[in-house]
């Protein structure tokens, strides 16, 4: 069901053809005139298609003057639903204000009412359309992975696919929240955490053993046998089962107190103490619930906030915060509802979600999140008892939340006006672009964008280019190429500019050559309408005497007291950090690549292979073809790619 929905999306989203409303096919823009040629808007043009739509569930788009969706909702029987927005009355603004900027519309069927759901979110997501409830950030969370690939797993955090083979333990709200329990689990059940590699190149202990923290299974301290008894434990305690494995470790520490292992009972001791301060501490204390996650919901002047706090295995993992966007006023049921659909859409509910509000299709999002989690999946909305707390705790949370991040964007709001007057722009600007380059004598240059708004960073927008034209270290032409790549792409993707995604202000790290870069980047394409200014840092390098240039206009500088300026310092130091950051990671990658990369055929397990066999890259490269024939895992026809690639045959 999932796949095929997501498959209409994608179909949905490539139909640019028009048709009017008579016979228009599915998923065409339908649009409808009067007798006196002049198009049907709003109220009018809805009860013009009414009798065009089927009593089938599905998807439907209300679209403004220009095409661009203004909303996307579900149905499970297309003609009713639509057929409410047909009324006059009887609406709230917010409603009221969609239906009258539709001048036309599109209409998908689906199979179920659930599929519907799922075809809406991912629409949503892909369009954004206005007056929609829209998760903004959705990255993913990181998890806890115990390895099942070698006769001594490891135990690391992971992020993204679960690619590796073992078990997965999560989701955990933070970085933070996950090293917080690498920490506590390297004390208590001394799993390695090092890489297959190191493993096999050590003869020695490191420096973890010496400390606690491993349990030596590189130098042989520790048998396979005892090894796998450390992990099961590890998996217990991750899996909620801490309070039965705490009270078999004090029967072991009894035992071994009892034959005068006084060794063993410290080491079984340790962990136990280790197991007590962990159930010490947690911040929510979810006694009797196993998994869930808690969902509340705070309303505030337009805005929301949605804090969720992860219980896995009878522990809290964790909590974060999220700011929908709230589709220009939706209510808290709506909102809720679409925030689970889509925050869930990319990974799987828990066994129970309780949640502060009441969703508005309680029954067809809990079929959606079954089918995402392949089983039962509980919603509830409790009134008393130990959830009623957790939901308590989690409201609270979220209302303090919503309260820190409504000062800041008023604060925000005010720079952004006082920006907006000493550049003399028309309005405060929405979108702020950035822009820095970072290299080391033009090797692995690395340009960076970041983006700012009134409601600070925005870092799902960042971006990173790697440099391929630009040779040497001629910033210019490193600033032309950013900008030239960057605005291309725009131009060809959203020429109207209707898509949010036009910056307002385009700020420059650099003097009057980066300003002359930059321009004749963006005249090249046809662009002269954006402001820009280039942030130069002055005499001496000194933060507080920087000059800015802007075309056709003298040099600004600005009081060293005046808050705008410390605005744009901390535009132009997060765009330095951005930038440093790539060259780093970009020039890491490159120090860390073999000749042996190059070469196709040999992939990880054979690279190993042959450095164990030679020792060195350069050693390969130097061996006869009878010698590279002898390696474990390369075949004849393999030793002779490897020998030709270094042979220039």
């Amino acid at each position: 069901m999932q796949d095929e929905a997501e498959k209409r999306a994608g179909e949905a989203s490539a139909i640019e053809a028009e048709a009017t409303a008579e016979g228009a096919p599915e998923g065409a823009v339908t649009r409808a005139a009067g007798p006196d040629g002049r198009p049907f808007t709003g109220h009018a043009l809805i009860r013009h298609l009414l009798p065009t739509l089927p009593h089938r569930p599905g998807v439907y788009r209300m679209l403004d003057e220009k095409g661009a969706v203004l909303y996307v909702g579900k149905a499970r029987d297309l003609r009713k639903r639509v057929a409410s927005y047909a009324r006059p009355t009887g609406h709230g603004e917010r409603i009221r204000r969609m239906i009258a900027a539709t001048h036309g519309m599109m209409f998908l069927t689906t199979g179920t009412e659930a599929e519907a759901l799922l075809l809406e979110q991912s629409l949503i997501k892909q369009l954004k359309p206005r007056f929609n409830v829209l998760l903004r950030d959705d990255k993913s969370f990181p998890e806890i992975l115990v390895t099942r690939d070698h006769p001594f797993p490891r135990i690391v955090k992971h992020r993204g696919k679960r690619r590796v083979k073992g078990h997965y333990f999560g989701p955990f709200a933070s970085a933070a929240a996950v090293n917080r329990t690498l920490n506590q689990l390297q004390k208590m059940f001394l799993l390695r955490n090092c890489t297959d590699a190191v493993f096999e190149g050590r003869t020695r202990p490191c420096l973890l053993y010496q400390i606690r923290r491993c349990a030596g299974p590189c130098a042989g301290k520790v048998s396979e046998a005892e090894y796998a008894g450390l992990v099961a434990d590890a998996e217990k305690f991750l899996s909620g089962r801490s309070h039965e494995l705490q009270a078999r470790l004090a029967r072991e520490m009894e035992a071994a107190a009892a034959r005068l292992d006084y060794e063993r009972a410290a080491v079984l001791r340790d962990r136990i103490r280790a197991l007590s301060e962990v159930q010490a501490t947690q911040i929510v204390n979810p006694r009797g619930i196993a998994e869930a996650d808690v969902v509340a919901l705070a309303l505030e002047g337009g805005e929301a906030c949605v804090q969720v706090f992860f219980i896995r295995g009878g522990q809290n993992w964790g909590n974060r915060a999220f700011f929908p966007r709230t589709g220009a006023g939706a209510g808290a049921a709506e909102i809720l509802e679409a925030f689970l659909a889509q925050f869930y859409g990319r990974r799987p509910p828990p066994r129970e979600i309780i949640l502060s509000d009441a969703v508005a299709n309680p029954d067809l999002l809990a079929e959606l999140l079954a089918a995402r989690r392949e089983g039962r999946v509980r919603l509830t909305v409790p009134r008393r008892g130990v959830r009623a707390d957790l939901v308590a705790a989690a409201l609270r949370n979220a209302r303090e939340a919503l309260a820190r991040r409504q000062a800041e964007t008023a604060s925000q709001v005010r720079l952004l006006e006082r920006l907006s007057r000493i550049f003399e722009l028309p309005a405060p600007p929405e979108r702020i672009e950035v822009y820095d380059n970072s290299h080391i004598q033009g090797a692995h240059a690395v340009g960076a964008m970041i983006v700012a708004g009134p409601e600070g960073f925005i870092r799902s927008a960042y971006r990173r280019f790697n440099i391929r034209a630009a040779s040497g270290d001629d910033d210019f032409a490193m600033m032309r190429e950013v900008l030239t790549r960057r605005f291309s792409r725009l131009v060809r993707e959203d020429p109207r500019r209707e898509g949010g995604n036009w910056p307002d202000l385009l700020l420059i790290d650099g003097g009057k050559g980066q300003l002359s870069a930059a321009r004749e980047a963006l005249a090249g394409l046809g662009i002269d309408d954006l402001p820009l200014v280039a942030v130069a840092k002055g005499e001496a390098r000194d933060a507080g005497r920087e000059i800015f240039h802007r075309p056709g206009r003298p040099p600004l500088a600005l009081r060293h007291d005046e808050p705008a300026l410390h605005f744009i310092q901390r535009l132009r130091d997060e765009a330095h950090r951005f930038a440093i950051g790539s060259h780093r990671r970009k020039r890491a990658g490159a120090l860390g690549r073999s000749p042996l990369d190059e070469i196709p055929g040999v992939g990880p397990a054979r690279k190993r292979a042959l450095l164990a066999h030679f020792g060195s890259a350069k050693a390969v490269a130097d061996a006869p073809l009878a010698d590279l024939k002898v390696v474990k895992g390369i075949s004849r026809q393999l030793a002779e790619t490897i020998y030709a690639h270094f042979h220039d045959e």
